[in-house]
């Protein structure tokens, strides 16, 4: 009887140990560096601060994996890994200082993952983070072979006194918008359903373009550090929500102190076909619109009345909404 191995059990530390070596060689392209990077943990190191509070997220990217694995693009999935995290981490006003990824699959495919960590490289590039680390799983019989899951997690940190929790919101202030790239990572289980049952392939053209339906479906989710680093210089932000799962109500909601309603205007929304495209398509309703997407809107941002001149001079942004007195809920008007 022959003896059995590791390999033979389809786990190769061989192509770990190869795929370990490219992410060593691909991180010295980034600004920032982490300590002891590729031992049993590494970090970076902190200085200059008197009260600092870190702050920590976790998040993955969803269905929208099937389909970067479907037509075999993975690259962008990887910024949208980094993106989940380090926006949703942004909102308390801790700045993304390291980020570690969490890859399983039934079968390491080394050409694949390169593809994967580059993209998550070019977002931790994008989001001004150090990728500290991480860990490959090779689970056999556990994962289909030609199928990964991804889960991220990022640290920030900043001081104690500027942490933003949005209990200095109240009746008056505004609220702003950054506009998404598109679906961002969120509603895909409902995306392909639609496109399944009309029967439209992702290499189908996608009408009024010269791009094919994957192709839009895959665009990477936006990274709004820069965006905030700049608005910070210009404004007081008291509040800020990334529209994820749950769309506008389900995450604007979060930040609102007791006593206050936000109300959302939809018309002052910039337009975004893909939204009108998919809603057509499935005839989904605008309510289910709403919680489902974030229907042009990535992230919001609440301030005082007096800054918005100052914050819409500093980035490309547009007013949404206000706060008023009332129970805590987001109305779409």
């Amino acid at each position: 009887m022959n003896e059995w191995t590791y390999e033979k059990a389809g786990v190769s530390i061989q192509r770990a140990e190869a795929f370990v070596d490219y992410i060593k060689e691909r991180v010295k392209l980034l600004p920032q560096g982490a300590l002891l990077f590729g031992s049993f943990a590494s970090g970076i190191s902190l200085r200059g601060y008197k009260n600092p509070v870190l702050m920590m997220a976790a998040d993955g990217v969803g269905t929208k994996l099937k389909i970067a694995q479907d037509v075999k693009v993975h690259h962008t999935v990887g910024i949208d890994l980094v993106a989940m995290n380090v926006n949703d981490l942004i909102t308390t006003g801790a700045k993304p200082i390291g980020f570690l990824d969490y890859i399983a699959t039934g079968k390491i495919d080394l050409e694949v993952l390169k593809r994967v960590m580059d993209g998550i490289i070019e977002g931790c590039r994008r989001a001004h983070v150090a990728l500290v680390g991480g860990e490959t799983a090779e689970m056999p019989d556990f994962y289909p072979e030609g199928v990964y899951d991804l889960a991220g997690f990022c640290v920030g940190i900043c001081e104690e006194e500027e942490l933003i929790t949005g209990e200095d919101i109240k009746a008056g202030d505004v609220i702003i918008g950054l506009a998404s790239s598109g679906f961002h990572s969120n509603g895909y289980s409902l995306i392909r359903k639609i496109l399944q049952s009309r029967g439209i392939s992702y290499y189908d053209n996608f009408e009024g373009t010269n791009k094919k339906v994957w192709e839009v479906l895959l665009e990477p989710t936006r990274i709004y550090v820069e965006d905030v680093e700049n608005i910070k210089k210009h404004a007081k932000i008291k509040g800020m929500a990334h529209i994820t799962g749950g769309g506008i109500p389900g995450n604007l909601v979060r930040i609102l102190p007791e006593g206050c309603k936000a109300i959302v205007e939809r018309d002052k929304i910039p337009n975004n076909f893909l939204f009108d495209w998919i809603k057509d398509l499935g005839k989904v309703s605008i309510e289910e619109m709403y919680k489902t997407f974030n229907m042009g809107v990535g992230f919001m941002i609440v301030i005082d009345p007096r800054d918005v001149e100052k914050v819409l001079k500093a980035v490309p942004s547009f007013v949404c909404g206000y706060i008023e007195e009332g129970k805590r809920v987001v109305i779409l008007v």
